[in-house]
Order: C-alpha cells, then structure tokens, then sequence
C-alpha cells in the first residue's frame, strides 16, 4: 500500500508561482516513477510531468514546458512540482501519482498504480 500526500496549493495571480509537494510512504521501493496530473473542472485528467525514480529523467506536458519543473528527493519520498510564470489555463486540480508498472505509457493516467488527494490550484487573471 502507497499513500501520497499532496500539499501547496492555492490561489495565486497570473504569472506567479506556485510549488506543490508530493509526500511517499508505504511500499515506495516499487515506484518506477512519479507524475504530476491535472483536472479542470469538466475535462479530463491530464498529464503534466513525470520523473524518474531512479535516474531523475523528467518529462513534460508541451502546456507547461519551460514553465514547470519536476523534481525529487529519493531520501525523503518527496517529489515537488515547481510552477511558474503561472496561467489562467493552469488552473486546476493537481495530483501526483505513482507509477511501479514498467508497461503503458507514463503520460496516461490509466498507467499508474497510486493517486493523491488532490491540491487546489487557482490562478486569477
């Protein structure tokens, strides 16, 4: 069992930032990877960013490319999502999810294995 904890959203003006945090625990040691999703009201679940667990290769959804960086600490099971340069469009509900299969594909959100809560964040025009 893997529980993840997501933290640091809120409400913040455009062209701002943002850094959301992601706490691990439970069985971790079969994390392939960790990703960052997002889900605005009425729409679906997309993906945002992904990391590798081992070797910290990062990926990123062409929305937010230059803008967001992903990032982890192996020693404390924490990934975070550093955003800037913060848009309307980026408003959303934030998730980070675990990924331990090694098939599908890292940018469906069909291919992780365990989800968060979910942050709120709102960005003002």
């Amino acid at each position: 069992q893997v529980e993840l904890v997501e933290s640091g959203g809120g409400l913040v003006q455009a062209g701002g930032s943002l850094r959301l945090s992601c706490a691990a625990s439970g069985r971790t040691f079969s994390a392939k990877g960790m990703g960052w999703f997002r889900q605005a009201p009425g729409k679906e679940r997309d993906f945002v960013a992904y990391i590798t667990w081992s070797s910290g290769l990062t990926y990123y959804a062409d929305s937010v490319k230059g803008r967001f960086t992903i990032s982890r600490d192996n020693a404390e099971n924490v990934v975070t999502l550093q955003m800037n340069s913060l848009k309307p469009e980026d408003t959303a509900v934030y998730y980070c999810a675990l990924r331990a299969q090694t098939g599908g594909t890292k940018y469906s959100k069909h291919d992780y294995d365990d989800w968060g809560q979910g942050t709120q964040v709102t960005v003002s025009s």
